[in-house]
């Protein structure tokens, strides 16, 4: 949308009745509980598309034995990374409890705290999920579905269990 019919934009919708404004903690906990990455918490210019589970958006063409093999910026890591795997991956977690575990918080291989294995990059109370939801990158050996790891939250390690994404199925049609 142009710059110009922005605000007319915005006013349009707003006079939908199905339509209602809401503020960034609302779209961050939806897009949290669809398991979409927010560029500068979640991935950044340093980060693949493998390391942050996000293989479905390269076109097959691209992928290696497809009609166009690589071609595009970051195409050796990243073919690399398909073919062998990457050392860290983004994953869903799933708090125990009611608190949420927000940015920043380290994850840990013990309840102890003793073994630092990777960050939260995102997180926060999910009322669709019912519950805490958050993001983060693990080492792979640490990223199955299930596996359990450790928030430190305000001094103390919460158990976490790295969850499948999206935390909510979703009911949109393709």
């Amino acid at each position: 949308v142009p710059a110009t019919k922005a605000e007319e934009l915005a006013r349009a919708l707003l006079a939908h009745p199905d339509c209602e404004a809401i503020g960034l903690g609302a779209r961050d906990s939806l897009r949290l509980e669809a398991g979409l990455c927010l560029y500068g918490n979640d991935i950044d210019t340093t980060t693949s598309p493998i390391e942050a589970a996000l293989e479905w958006a390269i076109q097959k063409a691209r992928k290696a034995g497809g009609d166009r093999t690589g071609g595009f910026p970051g195409a050796d890591r990243i073919l690399g990374e398909l073919a062998n795997g990457t050392t860290r991956r983004r994953v869903g977690l799933k708090p125990e409890g009611k608190a949420p575990v927000r940015s920043h918080a380290r994850l840990y291989a013990d309840a102890e705290g003793q073994t630092e294995i990777g960050e939260v990059t995102s997180g926060t109370f999910g009322p669709s999920a019912e519950g805490p939801v958050a993001m983060g990158y693990v080492p792979t050996e640490f990223a199955d579905v299930g596996k359990q790891v450790f928030a430190e939250v305000r001094g103390k390690y919460l158990p976490v269990t790295v969850a499948a994404l999206p935390f909510v199925t979703p009911t949109y049609k393709r």
